[in-house]
């Protein structure tokens, strides 16, 4: 029985984020980068953990045209 109920809370499960800046898929949206998100301070590198920084740099390099 006790399975039954922890099965049915982790079928729940999803990724929630407290700021749009903080999700992995939204670091390239617009409000997410500078200058826009200096006055709310929600820019990527301020909301995540050091281990997601890697990939807010990656999304940003990719998201910057080369000249």
């Amino acid at each position: 029985m006790k399975y039954l109920i922890l099965l049915l809370l982790l079928t729940g499960c999803k990724d929630v984020y407290r700021y749009k800046c903080q999700d992995p898929d939204q670091f390239t949206a617009p409000e997410c980068q500078k200058p826009r998100c200096l006055f709310t301070q929600t820019c990527p590198e301020y909301l995540v953990a050091p281990i997601l920084e890697k990939k807010v740099n990656e999304q940003q390099s990719e998201a910057k045209p080369n000249p």
